[in-house]
């Protein structure tokens, strides 16, 4: 009978580097999450989060491309992308 102590496997650490266009914002952190499926979660989540934001700062564009480009401590393993675009159709300017 195996008697040796018994510690759970660490679980694995994931960055998450965030690309805007040409601008790319590089995770040095990362966090400790159970898997892949989790990484994936929290890339959605921050996608959200970043459109929300160029929401509120009206960042103006042809068109808007996000993606959250997932690493572990191997390389690349999943990115997540998002585009969006807004046609103005009204007639007039928006508020600022």
């Amino acid at each position: 009978m195996d008697r040796a102590p018994h510690f759970p496997a660490p679980m694995p650490r994931y960055y998450f580097d965030v690309r805007e266009g040409d601008d790319v914002t590089s995770d040095d952190e990362g966090l400790e999450l159970s898997g892949i499926e989790a990484a994936w979660v929290e890339a959605a989540h921050s996608l959200a989060d970043i459109l929300r934001d160029a929401v509120r700062t009206r960042r103006q564009g042809a068109d808007h491309r996000i993606v959250v480009e997932v690493r572990d401590g191997t390389g690349p393993v999943l990115a997540v992308t998002v585009t969006f675009e807004a046609e103005w159709r009204a007639i007039g300017r928006l508020s600022q």
